[in-house]
């Protein structure tokens, strides 16, 4: 028999991999060019060329087994050292490398992370709508119950009276993602620094360490001008989950990171739990060869350029149509307000007229849908028709 619980997770369908799914059998029938599709953030920027001169380099001067084989569990000593220097350089972090845990991407980053801190099956891990659906999966897997916060949707930043109210002695963590997604709003230094009175307040009056696990995967996609936060820098009692996926287009690859700075509440144990929690989920030695190439590409992103025109070509083509759109300021999706109440009837129009946009309702934020712009430019021009007979059935 089957675990009932495994079981009844990979029964579920994602409904982001659902309209990926259909996208890819409808574009045999109608044709590529005529589908619209908006479902999936992957990244369609290539990888910039410091990755191919990365491989290309390790592969002609190592040895194969320098190449392929094992690091420590934590990550390679040299690639940590080059991540604190970099983070030291870029944003004064005054870590070291024994603060870096490589991973297998942000989700194996979040996993750990959880693992690490969740003591008890009361603990609650609290979360801002809108979210990454994932989270309320990793939590659950760490035994611990997910408190949903109501979404703001005025500013899409955080409702500090209902995070307040939703603080209890039971609150481990709460997870902060900045570049959203699914908003693509970034937050604030005002509210970092109001979401630190609060958590500074709470924990001493709750008698211990309320965590922030900020989820950075977008950290380097952000737009207008606005500086790169570093979150340790307002909290102390942060932990940083990191992701190249998107920075250096490399999603297939499963490479980030897991930062626990010196600062943090107890970071030697909660360090040593990371460590203990990997180990546990056999999420150890992450890829040897791509830990050596994201040491070689620091501070090297894709062509950033390219998501911002889609962005601007989107926000002001819909804007124009009559949609109302929440403005991103980051990553690479536009959240857009449904024009009826039931965002999946919405997005089940789309999908007749082959426009796939994903309903919200999954992120925790009912009548919006997620419209992921790292697309091909002149897909977002050929949608226009389609978004545009869309809007006519609600006027």
């Amino acid at each position: 028999m089957a675990s009932k619980e495994m079981y009844a997770l990979g029964s579920q369908p994602s409904v982001i991999r659902d309209l990926f799914a259909y996208g890819q059998a409808q574009a045999a029938v109608v044709g590529k060019e005529n589908v619209f599709d908006f479902s999936i953030g992957n990244p369609t920027v290539p990888a910039p060329a410091c990755v191919k001169d990365a491989i290309e380099e390790i592969l002609e001067t190592r040895e194969s087994a320098a190449i392929h084989g094992y690091t420590s569990a934590a990550g390679d000593p040299a690639v940590r050292q080059g991540l604190a220097d970099f983070m030291n350089k870029n944003y004064d972090a005054q870590v070291k490398a024994d603060n870096f845990y490589m991973t297998c991407g942000a989700a194996a980053s979040l996993t750990i992370s959880l693992k690490a801190l969740v003591e008890s099956t009361e603990d609650e891990v609290i979360l801002i709508a809108p979210f990454f659906p994932e989270y309320t999966v990793f939590i659950e897997n760490a035994k611990a119950k997910a408190v949903v916060l109501p979404p703001d949707t005025e500013h899409f930043q955080i409702s500090f009276d209902e995070l307040e109210k939703a603080i209890t002695p039971h609150t481990r963590a709460i997870i902060i993602n900045s570049p959203n997604n699914p908003s693509g709003v970034v937050y604030s230094a005002e509210t970092y620094e109001k979401l630190a009175a609060l958590l500074t307040k709470k924990s001493a009056e709750i008698g211990h360490a309320i965590y922030i696990i900020s989820d950075e995967p977008y950290r380097d996609i952000i737009y207008d001008g606005l500086p790169i936060l570093y979150v340790p820098k307002f909290y102390e009692d942060t932990i940083i989950c990191y992701s190249y996926s998107k920075s250096l287009s490399l999603p297939g690859e499963r490479i980030g990171y897991i930062l626990v700075p010196d600062c943090a509440a107890d970071a030697k144990e909660i360090y040593t739990a990371v460590c203990g929690a990997g180990r546990a989920m056999g999420f150890v030695c992450a890829p040897h060869l791509f830990q050596d190439v994201v040491l070689k590409c620091l501070g090297q992103t894709s062509d950033m350029n390219v998501y911002d025109e889609n962005r601007k070509l989107l926000y002001n083509g819909l804007k124009k149509l009559g949609y109302e759109c929440v403005y991103p300021s980051g990553a690479f999706y536009l959240f857009v307000k449904s024009p009826e109440a039931d965002a999946k009837a919405f997005s089940d129009k789309a999908k007749k007229l082959n426009l796939l946009i994903v309903p919200a309702d999954s992120f925790g934020c009912p009548g919006y849908v997620r419209v992921s712009y790292c697309v091909d430019p002149e897909m977002i021009k050929r949608s226009f028709a389609a978004f545009e007979k869309l809007m006519a059935e609600y006027k």
